[in-house]
């Protein structure tokens, strides 16, 4: 198995990125996924998950309505659009894996892309 982010990088206060996440090794449409981030000094914390089938996610507080998780199944890809990036937002952002189709718990991690929002 293997989750391969991508999309990271500087960004302004403000602004906007989206994270790709591919996936390879996996029958990928029967799985839940999941966005994670860890800032320096911090935990690991959840982002945002979705559903196999993609019809139902779940989003930490902070990032309601700023967020939007989202999946291609035909492309084996997993996303993360995010907008209105504060600089609490910079961190290391990982990829996941449920082995049920809902993210119930982790058993693969992606290696992480970093975001870091500059004022």
């Amino acid at each position: 198995v293997q989750l391969q982010a991508s999309g990271g990088g500087l960004v302004q206060t403000g602004g906007s990125l989206r994270l790709s996440c591919a996936a390879s090794g996996v029958i990928f449409s029967i799985n839940g996924m999941g966005w994670y981030r860890q800032a320096p000094g911090k935990e690991r914390e959840l982002v945002a998950v979705i559903i196999s089938n993609g019809d139902s996610t779940y989003y930490a507080d902070s990032m309601k309505g700023r967020f939007t998780i989202s999946r291609d199944n035909n492309k084996n890809t997993l996303y993360l659009q995010m907008n209105s990036l504060k600089s609490e937002d910079t961190a290391v952002y990982y990829c996941a894996k449920s082995p049920n189709y809902y993210m119930d718990y982790v058993d693969y991690w992606g290696q992480g892309t970093q975001v870091t929002v500059s004022s």
